[in-house]
């Protein structure tokens, strides 16, 4: 696929593939990111305690301190023994059981030939033991002794080794990772207080146009509440970034123009939603070529044909270029954009390793109209069908402008460019909102 900049001919007269607006995306924010490194102005590494760093993108491979597990333990509750006397002919084994080991609390005797030791999950092995039979697969010959059938394991069963998990000073968690509870958790096992993340980046948010009113101003005619600011708000509190809000701005060349200035001068990122059409009071297009290199595309998808994306340059008294994306207007065009493709590059631009969020697939519960030669988004309900399989069904209407579909839904029902009709009982790929929206 050939590299697309922002301001390339292609974008202005034919609608660009899903794919090709992602590499380009993808392609501008590296060259963001180096051209940073080399003015040395990388973005900023802080610590933070543990209990702050969800959803934080660590900045250096965490290295643990420390052996997990510290030393051989056992891997479940049972009877530790030498595995050398499994080497015998006879099926069935006879120990005698001369004592208990608890976790924490470690057992000092030696263990001798014919001897074992009951023991529970976590505990430390003890010496000369190398295997465990699970307490299950034994019967107790009297209070003193137990039997097995030695087929039932092998030497070295049920041990975890010293180092197993994690190795003292190699890397715990790779630099890279959004930070999730299950990575807290880790980091907190290896007795690490505190953690080394990229700073937030700052991300101004507005929403374009003289139809828009504040929340708590009474409706005029032809006027709607701006939900735009809200969505974003929302989108932009899962990746724990710092919002800058600017608020609604009127279809006048120079309100824009300065409400621009002022939020690329404070932002690491603008996002701006309406006035990216071709309609005579979007006065985007005019603003953006005056004040950096921004292209205006036509993407084959639905819903969210039209954005802008490109970067900031001309701002006084800032030397570093803010990244910009132009969304539409339509609410669920608004989402559906950010989902594809601002989620991402805010994410590789913050240092994350994986920025793509995974995929699955469900049966679609009824049949799904769809034109190949774009890419759709449609909303829908994951559920399960009377056999346990995922069934997917879509909510309702799929207009750009209805809200209710994207509220209602817990996943995007994604139909790929070349695709055509899906019938009833087909397998179609799915993203689910949870963790993403």
């Amino acid at each position: 696929m050939k590299s697309i900049s922002p301001n390339d001919p292609i974008l202005l007269t034919s609608s660009l593939h899903v794919d090709e607006a992602r590499k380009a995306i993808s392609d501008l924010v590296n060259g963001l990111i180096h051209e940073s490194a080399s003015n040395g102005n990388a973005t900023d590494i802080e610590t933070v305690p543990l209990d702050q760093a969800i959803n934080r993108i660590l900045a250096r491979d965490l290295l643990s301190p420390i052996n997990v597990p510290a030393a051989d333990n056992s891997a479940m509750d049972g009877f530790a023994f030498d595995g050398k006397c499994l080497d015998t002919t006879d099926t069935e084994i006879s120990l005698r059981v001369i004592g208990t080991a608890f976790a924490g609390k470690p057992y000092d005797g030696q263990i001798g030939s014919g001897q074992c030791l009951k023991i529970m999950t976590g505990a430390l092995m003890p010496s000369g033991c190398d295997t465990v039979i699970p307490q299950e697969f034994t019967t107790a010959k009297d209070e003193h002794f137990i039997i097995f059938d030695q087929s039932q394991l092998k030497r070295g069963d049920n041990r975890r080794l010293c180092g197993e998990d994690l190795q003292e000073g190699k890397p715990a968690i790779a630099a890279g990772r959004l930070l999730r509870p299950s990575d807290l958790g880790l980091a907190a096992s290896l007795g690490v207080a505190k953690l080394e993340v990229k700073r937030k980046l700052r991300v101004a948010i507005l929403s374009s146009g003289d139809e828009l009113s504040t929340l708590g101003q009474p409706l005029d005619a032809g006027k709607i509440y701006d939900s735009n600011r809200y969505s974003l708000t929302g989108l932009l509190n899962r990746l724990d970034l710092e919002i800058i809000d600017c608020g609604i701005v009127r279809d006048d060349p120079a309100s824009l123009k300065a409400a621009f200035i002022e939020a690329a001068t404070k932002a690491d990122v603008l996002i701006s939603s309406g006035g990216v059409s071709v309609g005579e009071a979007d006065f985007t297009k005019q603003i953006m070529q005056e004040l950096g290199d921004v292209g205006f595309w036509k993407i084959a998808m639905r819903p969210g044909r039209p954005m802008a994306f490109g970067t900031l340059k001309a701002i006084p008294g800032k030397s570093s270029a803010t990244l910009f994306f132009g969304l539409p207007g339509n609410p669920v065009a608004v989402m559906v954009t950010f989902y594809q493709f601002v989620r991402a590059a805010l994410l590789q631009l913050n240092g994350a390793s994986q920025t793509e969020p995974p995929l699955t697939q469900a049966i679609s519960a009824e049949p799904i109209r769809k034109k190949a030669g774009r890419t759709e988004f449609q909303r829908a309900i994951l559920g399960r069908n009377a056999d346990g399989k995922p069934t997917v069904k879509i909510t309702g209407s799929q207009g750009a402008g209805i809200l209710r579909s994207m509220s209602e839904a817990n996943c995007f029902v994604i139909l790929g460019h070349d695709q055509g009709n899906v019938a009833a009982g087909d397998w179609v790929d799915i993203a689910l909102f949870d963790g993403l929206l």
